[in-house]
C-alpha cells in the first residue's frame, strides 16, 4: 500500500486494519511496567474491582490501536503524526482473549496556512473487539505531507 498525501484524502474514507489477540500475560506485563494497578496485574484482585475481571489498562488499549493504526490501510505521508485529540474514550474494557481491529474514518482535511507543506486531516479511529462492540474511540489530528511540486 502506497502513502496518500494530503490531496489522497477526501471526508468520508474508511480505511480497516488486521487484528490483534490480547492475552492476560501481555496485560499483565504492560501494566506492570505503565499502569500498575490492581485489576491490570491480578485475576483475584480484579474480581473485587469495578471491572469484576482482568482488563487491560485503557493505555495498553491504545498502545495496541496505535499498533493496529500503523499497520492498517490509512498510510499518511509522513507517518502517523498526531497535533492531538479531539475526542479520547473507552467504553468498555480490554479482556484476555479479546481479537481487536481498527477502523478509521477521516472527517476533515484541512492545507495547512503557515506551513505549505502539509495539512491536517481528522480521523475518527474505533477499536473494536471481535463482538464487534466499541472499546476505545477516538477523534484526532495527524499532520500529513502535501504532494510535493513537480
Amino acid at each position: 500500500m502506497t502513502e496518500r498525501y494530503l490531496e489522497d484524502f477526501e471526508a468520508g474514507q474508511t480505511f480497516g486494519s488486521a487484528r490483534i489477540r490480547v492475552d492476560a500475560d501481555r496485560i499483565k506485563s504492560f501494566a506492570a511496567e505503565f499502569d500498575p494497578q490492581p485489576f491490570h496485574l491480578d485475576e483475584s484482585r480484579a474480581r473485587d474491582s469495578f471491572f469484576k475481571r482482568l482488563a487491560a489498562s485503557g493505555w495498553h488499549t491504545a498502545a495496541m490501536t496505535m499498533r493496529l493504526l500503523v499497520e492498517s490501510e490509512l498510510k499518511p505521508a509522513g507517518g502517523i503524526v498526531g497535533a492531538g485529540f479531539d475526542e479520547f474514550r473507552w467504553p468498555r474494557p480490554v479482556r484476555p482473549g479479546d481479537e481487536l481491529r481498527v477502523e478509521s474514518e477521516v472527517l476533515e482535511i484541512r492545507a495547512s496556512k503557515s506551513r505549505p507543506d502539509q495539512g491536517v486531516i481528522k480521523v475518527r479511529t474505533t477499536t473494536l473487539n471481535q463482538s464487534n462492540e466499541l472499546v476505545q474511540v477516538s477523534v484526532g489530528n495527524l499532520i500529513v505531507l502535501r504532494r510535493p511540486a513537480s
